[in-house]
């Protein structure tokens, strides 16, 4: 019973990053019809900035608000970055989906050269307070508290964009933009502001879960965020693209059947079952689990 305990909350931790890489990505491709895949970069945007801001202000051993202030600072750099990547290479692409996809390529393999160059090739051992490393005990289960930092984040991400969505002008432009938006458009709703927003969500929240990720794995390294956004991707699909709920639902689903498969059958294992959820959603119901639902 504790073995699946563990399993289960490890797989919620990993299932919780997932979403926070792939909450932005499915509104961005869902509203602007633009698959970024230049949104890993900015996982490992957050990391890094988190790794410089926690050793700059801790060193080795940095404490619990130095972290906080890490973190922060990874999500706003991610937020600032993806913003800028917004107006200045995909602004003038929209409607171009082959151009988007070679710059966004393109991008996404710069960055992760410029991290090499400045960083090196090698994973950095990602400084944190001891008791993030620790376990809390939870109706008398030893949980880590890694993966309910990671956890407790993805869960306020969704509870905002909820909110956001729902109870806000650009989130109900995102709505009806992700349903239909020719007519959004036609009905002279200005959505490039919705655009940029949007974008700056998904980068927040990329850039969120890259520097809470350094905590989860302990380590951070240039290729970490390509690597997360294969699954990402996936998620996307299997949820519905520019559905939060959707995202979150398939998210759960990819973490935790990963992480009970590889332990009980074999590593790597829970990632071939991953890729034949992903099949058999695309043939059966290829409009995601949400079936087009944004929140």
């Amino acid at each position: 019973m504790t073995t699946i305990v563990l399993l289960a909350v490890t797989g919620l931790g990993l299932a919780a990053l997932y979403f926070l890489a792939a909450s932005g990505l499915t509104l961005v491709f869902g509203l602007a019809d633009v698959l970024n895949l230049a949104h890993g970069l900015l996982v490992s945007v957050g990391a890094y900035t988190a790794w410089v801001t926690a050793t700059s202000l801790g060193g080795s051993h940095p404490s619990t608000r130095d972290i906080a202030i890490a973190v922060v600072a990874g999500t706003a750099a991610g937020a600032l970055v993806a913003t800028v990547v917004e107006v200045t290479m995909i602004r003038p692409l929209y409607q171009r989906t082959f151009e988007q996809i070679l710059v966004t390529v393109g991008l996404s393999l710069a960055g992760v050269a410029l991290l090499q160059i400045v960083w090196g090739t090698q994973p950095l051992t990602f400084p944190k307070p001891a008791w993030t490393a620790t376990v809390s005990t939870i109706a008398g289960m030893a949980v880590p508290n890694h993966s309910l930092i990671l956890i407790t984040a993805a869960a306020a991400v969704l509870i905002g964009l909820t909110l956001f969505l729902r109870h806000t002008r650009i989130g109900l432009i995102v709505r009806a933009g992700v349903q239909d938006r020719e007519m959004v458009i036609a009905l002279g709703v200005n959505v490039r502001t919705a655009f940029t927003v949007v974008f700056a969500i998904g980068g927040a929240a990329a850039a969120l879960g890259g520097a809470l990720g350094g905590i989860y794995f302990g380590a951070i390294d240039p290729s970490q965020g390509a690597a997360l956004l294969i699954f990402a991707i996936g998620v996307v699909i299997i949820g519905g693209k520019g559905s939060i709920t959707g995202t979150a639902v398939a998210a759960t689903v990819v973490g935790l059947l990963q992480q009970f498969v590889n332990y009980y059958a074999a590593a790597g294992v829970g990632d071939l079952c991953v890729i034949a959820l992903l099949a058999a959603v695309v043939l059966v119901r290829p409009q995601g689990l949400a079936g087009g639902k944004t929140a």
